[in-house]
């Protein structure tokens, strides 16, 4: 037709006047009025049905969403599927900057951003899952700790020179403690099922997801592994706790597969709020400055990279790539 419609990811590009049959692609195209481009799309992939007719497909690539005032800001650390396998790659949080930071063989993922956004901690997989540090160019590249068990989820705490992860050994989940070198590593909790820690922004603090009532919640401890309190009751609880700014809230996200959601609690286990509504949405991470949660959704046909303002509004996709992006965290 002389005018090509739009779907989600495609757009407009006025009167298409004639297809060139064996030009260029530069010169395939002439248009009767001028080709623009949506706000923060960089390029188009235009697909003819038939050459000498009008009839194409025109897909819109390379979202650069605008945010207008009060943009977000620092990095966001993430897990992109490439070429089969789970490498770490980064990004500014506005979705620009996009660099695939590993190349390994086998799995990477489940990677954080250090307090000062200098350095990156993540899991990969050798004769087991160990954890490793590099910069945020990639390099640097270190091995912290391994043959303890499967080493997940690695985060640096904000108040000393601390990193706590999950160890999986013996059929058991426990959340483990070491120092920077990857000295002293210790279990803070026993288990069975204690996954994803993370600090809270003091330090003092550490979240974690636990089955060891029977059913998955979300509890809270000191640092050093006591008073832990349980802080959810819900049915299908997920994970992929995330501390606001302060301490005040944690973000998490609740629901069967295919059918997960965004919350956030107060710390003390009151107010809960659900930020998202279908799409099967989870691993929310908070932004520093507590504007923002970034989180991974399928609400589109495939896991992708999205942001959101604290209080679920001005949900905004980062990432469009026909394989996986997911587990992002956010840093400075």
């Amino acid at each position: 037709p002389p005018q090509a419609r739009a779907t989600s990811t495609q757009l407009a590009l006025g009167n298409l006047s004639t297809i060139t049959p064996g030009a260029t692609p530069t010169a395939l195209f002439q248009f009767a009025s001028p080709t623009l481009l949506p706000p923060g799309f960089a390029t188009l992939t235009i697909t003819p049905v038939q050459a000498g007719t009008a009839a194409a497909t025109i897909q819109a690539s390379s979202p650069m969403p605008q945010f207008g005032t009060n943009p977000p800001t620092g990095k966001i650390v993430y897990t992109c599927f490439v070429n089969q396998i789970d490498q770490i790659c980064l990004m500014n949080a506005d979705g620009s900057g996009r660099k695939q930071l590993t190349n390994f063989d086998t799995t990477s993922f489940y990677a954080s951003l250090s307090p000062d956004g200098q350095t990156i901690y993540f899991s990969h997989k050798g004769a087991t899952f160990d954890i490793y540090s590099m910069n945020t160019r990639g390099k640097e590249m270190r091995r912290l700790a391994g043959g303890i068990g499967a080493l997940y989820a690695p985060e640096r705490s904000p108040a000393d020179e601390k990193i706590v992860f999950t160890n999986e050994t013996g059929g058991t989940q426990q959340i483990w403690t070491m120092r920077l070198d990857g000295k002293n590593p210790h279990a803070l909790t026993q288990g069975p099922e204690d996954i994803d820690p993370t600090y809270s922004p003091d330090g003092m603090l550490i979240a974690f997801t636990s089955a060891r009532t029977g059913q998955r919640q979300l509890y809270v401890m000191e640092r050093d592994g006591s008073n832990i309190h349980q802080i959810t009751n819900l049915p299908d609880m997920g994970g992929g706790g995330s501390w606001s700014p302060g301490a005040r809230k944690l973000a998490f996200y609740v629901g069967p597969v295919g059918d997960r959601n965004i919350y956030v609690i107060n710390a003390d286990g009151t107010g809960l709020v659900r930020l998202t509504n279908g799409g099967d949405n989870l691993g929310p991470s908070w932004s520093p400055d507590g504007e923002w949660i970034a989180f991974t959704s399928f609400r589109d046909g495939n896991n992708e990279i999205y942001i959101m303002r604290a209080d679920g509004t001005n949900v905004t996709r980062l990432t469009n790539n026909p394989s996986s992006d997911w587990q992002p965290r956010w840093g400075q």
